[in-house]
């Protein structure tokens, strides 16, 4: 697929489609014309690295841990320090928070939900 094809598929804009492949966190064949060609995995890795971005993670960060998230994995360790190691816990720690009040706020709003429809059921029946 051509890259206007795969920035619709994923809400993506061209120019960001462009900083991946430049960061190397997608990559694109070209075409005889020069056009950049994507297979159909690239969906799911664009997916993937807009979800880690709204996570808060660096771009740095999400080249080593994507290939952590395809199967069969293979896991390259260049650089893997210390600093990098504890970086990637507080990410994943910070993560794991916003996961907790995500689901809090979510819980809430499906009782809300409950609540409201309940009433407008009985609501609706008694009036009728």
């Amino acid at each position: 697929m051509r890259i206007g094809e795969l920035a619709d598929r994923t809400d993506t804009p061209r120019r960001m489609l462009r900083y991946y492949e430049e960061q190397g966190l997608i990559v694109a064949d070209r075409t005889p014309n020069g056009y950049r060609a994507y297979d159909e995995s690239n969906v799911d890795r664009v997916l993937q690295i807009r979800g880690l971005l709204d996570a808060g993670l660096p771009t740095r960060l999400i080249k080593q841990i994507l290939p952590c998230l395809d199967k069969p994995r293979v896991i390259h360790f260049p650089d893997a320090t210390p600093e990098m190691l504890a970086t990637l816990e507080d990410e994943r720690n910070r993560m794991t928070e916003r996961i907790r009040c995500l689901t809090r706020n979510r819980d809430a709003m499906d009782e809300y939900l409950g609540a409201v429809r309940e009433k407008l059921a009985t609501g609706s029946t008694a009036g009728g």
